[in-house]
């Protein structure tokens, strides 16, 4: 299901004891623009300290009681590493997480989970004293963790010129990545929206705010537009990829899929 990120934040998190908190922010990896985590209000329960969940812990997305299960108890939440989300966030504090946890690192492997394609390919919790100071991984680079929150409002530059500016994310809650930004054409072309694809954004300056997407403004005019009120699926989707003459993601997901089968993970 595809949902705008502003409608995850305030869902209640869920661990199997009870409940922890509510979402915050969300937080996301602007290489494979994967959503890594949600920040948790703790409220009174941890004196108003934030904690992170990861999209591996994640057992079910309820939006009817607005609700978001993890297979985490409260314990287990209480004693994991402290990341202060207010600083840049480091490869090594990330790792310290992961290990804790006993799941396997998302910036190590050919897929946009690692080594899985989903979050839901994770290393059961009692292996996670087998990972190994080797494992925290020799060469896995810098940290590049953006919140949704910070850039929401970034321009949008075309290939011939700016069209407007994000006004939030469409989140996928079962792969846990960003599919769409949506773009407010107001300053440019009033009263459309429209959605475009991580996949076309060639570069982000993110000193000057600027989001630059390998289309031009012409093909974002003629390209169906994007309603609040009505759900995207897969119709709307196989549309707005005619039109801009580009192969949709899931195409390449089954691909990911079937590769990820045949290695036997």
């Amino acid at each position: 299901m595809l949902t705008k990120s502003q409608n995850l934040k305030g869902l209640v998190i869920r661990a199997s004891d009870g409940e922890i908190g509510s979402v915050g922010e969300i937080y996301f990896d602007d290489q494979r623009w994967g959503v890594r985590y949600l920040t948790v209000d703790t409220g009174n329960w941890l004196n108003g300290r934030n904690v992170l969940i990861t999209p591996h812990s994640i057992l079910q997305t309820d939006w009817t009681t607005g609700r978001i299960d993890v297979s985490l108890t409260r314990k287990q939440i209480e004693n994991a590493p402290d990341i202060d989300t207010q600083r840049p966030v480091s490869r090594q504090h990330e790792a310290d997480y992961y290990g804790y946890y006993g799941y396997p690192y998302y910036w190590q492997g050919p897929y946009i989970w690692g080594p899985s394609y989903s979050p839901g390919g994770m290393v059961p919790m009692w292996e996670a004293q087998s990972i190994t100071e080797e494992r925290v991984g020799k060469g896995s680079g810098d940290s590049s963790l953006r919140s949704t929150k910070a850039v929401t409002g970034y321009h949008v530059q075309t290939q011939d010129g700016e069209i407007g500016h994000i006004e939030d994310f469409l989140v996928d809650d079962e792969a846990w990545a960003i599919r769409y930004l949506e773009v407010d054409t107001t300053n440019w072309w009033p009263g459309k929206k429209v959605l475009l694809s991580p996949d076309w954004v060639e570069s982000v300056s993110w000193g000057d705010s600027k989001v630059f997407v390998a289309v031009t403004r012409e093909a974002i005019q003629n390209c169906p537009e994007y309603l609040d009120s009505v759900p995207v699926n897969r119709e709307y989707e196989n549309k707005l990829y005619f039109h801009y003459g580009q192969p949709p993601y899931w195409i390449e997901a089954e691909k990911q899929q079937s590769a990820f089968a045949a290695s036997g993970a």
